[in-house]
């Protein structure tokens, strides 16, 4: 092995040694180490001094979350590109829903100490470990658009215990009172039906679909936030470009400019009832 550093560093991180893997992979891919070409299992089991096992145990979520990605008989390439490409960068819901052009509000079902093995480990973090917990019912106008649940380790957490979530933003928060912006992370959307709790709180059908996005965001290569929105799928939008844009095309006679719903390509879809100020 040339450089002992990085067994150092998972051998001191006190977690099971795939996870300390795994997140130091992460930290490394997120400071650009890889930018050409990430390592195969042989030599990574060889550059940390830990068996492939522990290698592939460790590179499974990194393939799963689109850290990376491999296919075989190939060399991993990074894919966090296409990843922002798609969905990134790190959005506000709450700029979202105002830049649309209606009053955003929430209503808090959860908000203080607990534990979640699910969301401690999207956070690198023992199963058993507090995390500040955020649960929101999102409302654009009067109309509930969004369950929202989110993880934080407790001591990043512990200075928005006193907030009122009702009318502010979780990131404006964040930055003020923690000094902590998110500059990166994975993100993965899916349909989904909504079950009966669902379907009660955001007032649906149960059966409805919705999208399920779950994101685990980073700061400086440390992951800060684990966070799961169930949105109502038709009034939702995510768009994306790709190549040059197009500029000598002509608008269609009486086409109307697409309102945007954020930086990151997504956007309402306005149904009948829901057009900004309707309530």
């Amino acid at each position: 092995m040339s450089d002992s550093a990085p067994l150092a560093r998972v051998r001191a991180s006190g977690s099971p040694l795939w996870e300390a893997v795994r997140d130091d992979l992460r930290a490394r891919v997120l400071r650009g180490e890889f930018a050409d070409v990430f390592p195969g299992e042989i030599a990574l089991s060889a550059e940390y001094g830990v068996s492939r096992g522990t290698i592939r145990a460790a590179l499974r979520p990194l393939r799963e979350s689109g850290v990376v990605s491999a296919r075989r008989g190939q060399q991993p390439r990074i894919v966090i590109d296409q990843t922002q490409g798609a969905f990134g960068p790190v959005y506000s819901l709450f700029e979202a829903v105002t830049a649309a052009g209606f009053s955003q509000r929430s209503r808090v079902i959860a908000h203080g100490v607990t534990r979640d093995a699910e969301a401690a480990s999207r956070l690198g973090l023992a199963a058993d470990a507090a995390l500040f917990e955020l649960a929101r019912v999102r409302f654009a106008d009067e109309s509930p658009l969004a369950v929202d649940q989110i993880w934080l380790p407790e001591e990043t957490g512990r200075a928005l215990l006193d907030v009122d979530f009702t009318e502010t933003a979780l990131y404006k928060e964040l930055a003020e009172r923690s000094g902590i912006t998110l500059d990166g992370g994975t993100e993965e959307l899916r349909a989904e039906s909504a079950n009966t709790a669902l379907a009660q709180l955001l007032d649906c059908e149960p059966g409805t679909t919705l999208f399920r996005i779950e994101r685990t965001g980073w700061s400086g290569g440390t992951a800060i936030e684990f966070r799961r929105t169930c949105v109502i799928a038709d009034r939702y939008v995510v768009r994306t470009e790709f190549g040059q844009p197009r500029t000598d095309r002509a608008a269609a006679p009486g086409a109307k400019k697409p309102r945007q719903l954020a930086r990151a390509n997504r956007g309402f879809v306005h149904p009948p009832g829901l057009e900004p100020g309707a309530h």
